[in-house]
């Protein structure tokens, strides 16, 4: 029988995209960790919600939804998109005076103070968002030949991406100088953004900063998923002691 967990590892999905899409980890997180995916209104189980599109609203939805989560010994992770809002999370708890993640794991997204304010300013056409999904990859092309699936997805990632545009670092974050826990940076050899932008994550910690990079591009995470998955349980091995005694958890 499994042990009980020790940490809950808050996962945030990237743009477009549903909580659904750390599911499958439960089967290879080691005991001692409790998988939280969290759900972003207008999709999965909150389909029925309406979308939110501004980043500050947004944070705060989410911390006052997850606040039973966001307690005791936790953990945040966050692709593209889910790394800005794990970062958003992190710097509400600081502000309110909330409890702290023991770690941030961040994948596929620049530091925020260099994220590309621009990317967004031409317009969200249908035209330019099945670009985008096809320019990062990860998309199955059977959606794009699912006219109900793909008007479900463009909607998603439109909302997702007004989220992304009213970010304004110094402004929505209101940060106070680096985070007092250890930042770990994830990214893709073959992604479009600039390395050294992933390395920025660095100048969020005032504690340790970690960068790892796998072979692939924006969605490294699904093409080297065991090798990703070595990495976050080594991490969460050594920054919580986790036991060694029971290597897999039941899903």
């Amino acid at each position: 029988m499994a042990a009980a967990p020790t940490v809950n590892l808050l996962t945030l999905p990237c743009a477009g995209a549903s909580a659904t899409m750390y599911l499958r980890w439960r089967r290879s997180l080691p005991t001692g960790v409790r998988l939280v995916p969290l759900e972003l209104p207008g999709r999965g189980t909150r389909h029925g919600e309406p979308f939110v599109e501004d980043f500050q609203t947004l944070v705060g939805q989410l911390v006052e939804r997850h606040s039973q989560d966001l307690q005791g010994r936790y953990v945040l992770l966050g692709h593209s998109m889910g790394a800005l809002l794990a970062y958003g999370l992190a710097q509400a708890q600081r502000r309110w005076n909330r409890p702290l993640p023991q770690a941030l794991f961040v994948c596929g997204s620049a530091a925020p103070a260099l994220r590309d304010v621009t990317r967004f300013a031409g317009g969200l056409t249908d035209t330019a968002l099945i670009t985008d999904l096809r320019r990062q990859g990860g998309t199955p092309e059977e959606l794009f030949q699912s006219p109900e699936l793909l008007r479900m997805t463009l909607d998603t990632l439109a909302a997702d991406y007004r989220v992304c545009a009213s970010y304004r670092h110094g402004v929505s974050s209101v940060p106070s100088g680096p985070l007092p826990l250890p930042i770990h940076a994830l990214g893709g050899r073959a992604d479009d953004i600039p390395p050294a932008h992933l390395q920025a994550w660095a100048q969020e910690t005032a504690a340790s900063f970690a960068m790892n990079w796998f072979d692939g591009g924006h969605f490294f995470i699904r093409q080297q998923e065991p090798a990703v998955l070595t990495v976050l349980e080594r991490e969460l091995r050594a920054l919580l002691t986790l036991p060694d005694s029971a290597s897999v958890a039941t899903a």
